[in-house]
């Protein structure tokens, strides 16, 4: 099933997730490098990179809504969709909870910020599988003419 939502003939969502996905995960390290070191800039980046991960996610999420919707009902697809989906919706509350309790904190850190975090990490690696059986094994956003040997997406009118 071919994804809706296309830019230069490739899924928009599929391109977006990257960053969402590396920024959030990017928080957790910083956060835990700055439990670990006490060095104040970390906790700096482990705030803005969940403030870069939130606003990603944001903007990938109707692309990934748009391609949900085009999946015929009572598929197995549709089903993993949803899941996928609101399981994104969990992490990115997560990490909104996490985000707006640094802005509050004292230097940005506090053990609950660092814990929603974390849960929102844990989860968005469920979410990244779920994503990736969408993809890899459902075929979701994977074109009709996809094979070896297949020409550049760039070869064929896209717009």
């Amino acid at each position: 099933m071919e994804s809706k939502a296309k830019f230069l003939g490739h899924p928009i969502h599929q391109m977006l997730i990257v960053f969402p996905l590396g920024l959030l995960g990017a928080s957790v390290f910083f956060d835990l490098a700055y439990r670990m070191l006490h060095i104040q800039a970390l906790a700096e980046v482990a705030y803005w990179t969940q403030v870069g991960g939130l606003i990603g996610g944001v903007v990938a999420a109707p692309f990934g809504l748009i391609d949900w919707m085009a999946i015929p009902k009572g598929t197995r697809a549709k089903a993993i969709g949803a899941l996928h989906g609101g399981t994104n919706v969990l992490v990115l509350l997560l990490f909104l909870a996490s985000c707006l309790l640094r802005h509050e904190a004292e230097g940005h850190v506090s053990t609950v910020a660092t814990a929603l975090a974390i849960g929102g990490l844990a989860f968005s690696m469920v979410s990244a599988w779920l994503g990736g059986e969408l993809v890899s094994r459902l075929g979701v956003g994977v074109s009709a003419k996809a094979h070896l040997n297949a020409p550049s997406s760039l070869r064929e009118p896209w717009l």
